[in-house]
Order: structure tokens, then sequence, then C-alpha cells
């Protein structure tokens, strides 16, 4: 059972400090590996890494003071942009401590200082909803989904570029600091797999905990969420069975993402934005 009350959305000082702190940090840790990929340098360095760190942990204060308040829990849509970039780079900053995969950062870095700027810059939309411990695994266990899927289309998307840049001979900066494209593919299908554990999981805890999807206008979010499962399904199979890899894994995967864009933010969009 949920119960829902007013929230003030005014930011305090410590929290506009937080979020300014990592935007900055995101930043200049942007800038720095761009002048490393001016100078080619590939490797990521130690200064890198920590300056990484430190945005993560600067990010993670200013989502929790975004989004817990004494009255509950703020799921407005900027908001929750600021959380997945943030486990995005959490997950991702794990990974990389073990895979050369620092070239996400350069795409990650800005936009996660985007998303906290975003979510500074807006007021609540929502309510703050006081959530049982069970909803709260089942958002925290989509949300992960989500946020693992969200990196498998980013990948996907790096995939096509180094596919591109290899089939017409290409070899610029950026793709210097790519791993091989045998290795970017097996990332995408470890960030599927787990990406398609979580949504299943998500689905599951959905149908349970949830007792009226039409009463709480979550219909077309499900229909969206099975119609991910199943593309992300079906690419996984092709690629047990009939060995899809390279465009055609690029497309499944994106067709995927398509679904929990148009189901999840598509929905939030109308309600919160268009529906006010």
């Amino acid at each position: 059972m949920t119960h829902s009350v007013e929230i003030n959305c005014d930011l305090d000082v410590m929290t506009s400090l937080f979020a300014s702190a990592a935007i900055a940090v995101y930043l200049l840790a942007f800038s720095y590996q761009v002048m490393q990929l001016r100078k080619q340098i590939y490797i990521p360095s130690t200064a890198l890494q920590i300056a990484g760190a430190m945005a993560i942990v600067l990010h993670s204060q200013a989502v929790a003071d975004f989004l817990f308040s004494s009255e509950g829990l703020d799921l407005s849509l900027l908001r929750i942009f600021a959380l997945i970039s943030l486990i995005i780079n959490v997950v991702v900053f794990l990974s990389g401590l073990k895979k050369p995969i620092h070239s996400l950062n350069l795409v990650l870095f800005p936009i996660s200082a985007i998303t906290i700027a975003a979510a500074m810059a807006s007021s609540s939309t929502k309510i703050a909803i006081l959530l049982a411990p069970s909803m709260q695994l089942h958002v925290l266990i989509s949300i992960l989904a989500y946020s693992l899927l969200a990196i498998a289309a980013l990948q996907a998307a790096l995939m096509g570029y180094q596919n591109w840049q290899l089939k017409h001979k290409h070899q610029n900066l950026l793709m210097r600091t790519f791993p091989p494209l045998q290795s970017m593919e097996a990332l995408l299908f470890e960030l599927i797999w787990a990406g398609e554990l979580m949504l299943t999981l998500s689905l599951i805890s959905g149908f349970i905990f949830y007792e009226d999807f039409f009463a709480q206008k979550l219909l077309h979010k499900v229909v969206f969420s099975l119609a991910a499962w199943i593309f992300f399904g079906l690419l996984l199979w092709g690629r047990q069975v009939q060995g899809w890899r390279g465009k055609t894994a690029i497309r499944w995967t994106w067709a995927g993402f398509g679904a929990i864009v148009l189901g999840y933010v598509g929905s939030k969009v109308v309600l919160e934005f268009l529906l006010v």
C-alpha cells in the first residue's frame, strides 16, 4: 500500500553544493579524458579513476537528497534520470577496473552532468510516496533493469560506430580507445543478460505486488516492458542458437530499449508534463 503527501521541492544549500560539485567533477574528468585522447594516451590514468570515483560519491549524495525526504520518495522523471545515470556510472566504473571500457565515460560524464543539472533546476512533478518495503524492492529492481539495458543500448551504439569505422577503414583517435570488436560484443551480451534478468524480476514482482494496473495507470508500462522483455529474450535466443551478432544484435538491442523508453519515459512525460 502507498500513501502520498505533498513535499517541499526546494533544494537545500547542502544538496545544491553536492550536486554542483558532482557536475564540476564530471565535466573536469571529461575534459581531462578529452585532453588525454588528443595526446593519444588511451589507458585511463589513476587521476581519471579517482575523479570518476569522487564524482560518483558526490552524485550519490545529491541523488539521495533529490529522492528521499521525511514525507516519502520523490519519483519525478528528471530526478529518476539522475538516479539512473548514477547507477550506470557505478556499473561502468566497476567494470572498468577489469575491462578497457573507459571510452564510455566520454558519453556518460557529460550526460550525468546534464541529468544532475536538470534534477536541480526542476521542481518536483509528483507527490512524495510512502512505499511499502516490497514496492521499494520492485522500484529498485526496475531501475536497475532500465540502467543495465540503457548501458547495453549505449554499448550497441558504440559498436555500430566501431563497425562502421572498420568497414570504411577509418581509425580516428576515439576508435583507438575502443577494445576489439569481439570484446565489445561480449560485454554487450553480458549487459543484456543482466538487464533481462532484472527486467524479468521486475515484471514478476510487479504482477505480485500491484493489485490493479488500470487504477494505477500502469497497463501501458506493463505492455511495453513485456515487449522489451520479448525483444531481448529473442536476441539472447538468436545469439545462442543462430549466432546473431553485429548489426542484427545492435538492431534488436535498440528495439528492446526503444520499447522501454516508450513504456517508462514516454508515459512519465505525458503524465508529469502534458497532463498537468
